[in-house]
């Protein structure tokens, strides 16, 4: 899994000119799942992502999670974040996993965050999707979780 997290003020999703997401401040959560991902990855994830101290504390250093400022997820899947781009100029895909394989893999992402008591909010998956957020720093943090560790 790759994950891009971004500090925000606020994020939204709309699919067809309808909201399918909404938050204030948190966290927006682009999430590749790639070919072998599983839920143990999933929650390795999601317990990064919820336990993360790049919110500030009453002198400005980082030092507070999206649990601690009871702030929320946007929980955006993007397949493109495991682009290789090593030959030609086109990207290829193939590292990303099938939606079938990918869906659970999301849904235990989403699923554990929200059990950390930290409210989720979904995009669709397999969308056309637009994407708005007012990044709040700016902070933005990208991470790979694969066979259980953190890389």
């Amino acid at each position: 899994m790759r994950i891009v997290l971004q500090r925000v003020a606020r994020s939204a999703v709309e699919v067809d000119g309808e909201t399918t997401g909404l938050i204030g401040a948190g966290l927006l959560a682009l999430v590749g799942v790639a070919l072998g991902d599983t839920e143990t990855d999933a929650r390795i994830a999601a317990a990064k992502t919820v336990g993360m101290r790049i919110f500030p504390d009453e002198r400005a250093k980082m030092n507070r999670s999206v649990a601690d400022i009871r702030g929320a997820v946007l929980v955006v899947s993007q397949f493109t974040l495991l682009a290789d781009v090593r030959r030609g100029r086109r990207p290829a895909f193939t590292a990303a996993a099938r939606p079938e394989e990918a869906i659970p893999i999301l849904e235990a992402f989403a699923k554990t965050i929200e059990a950390e008591g930290v409210r989720v909010a979904h995009g669709r998956f397999g969308a056309h999707m637009e994407v708005e957020l007012l990044n709040d720093g700016p902070v933005t943090i990208v991470f790979d979780v694969q066979d259980g560790r953190i890389r």
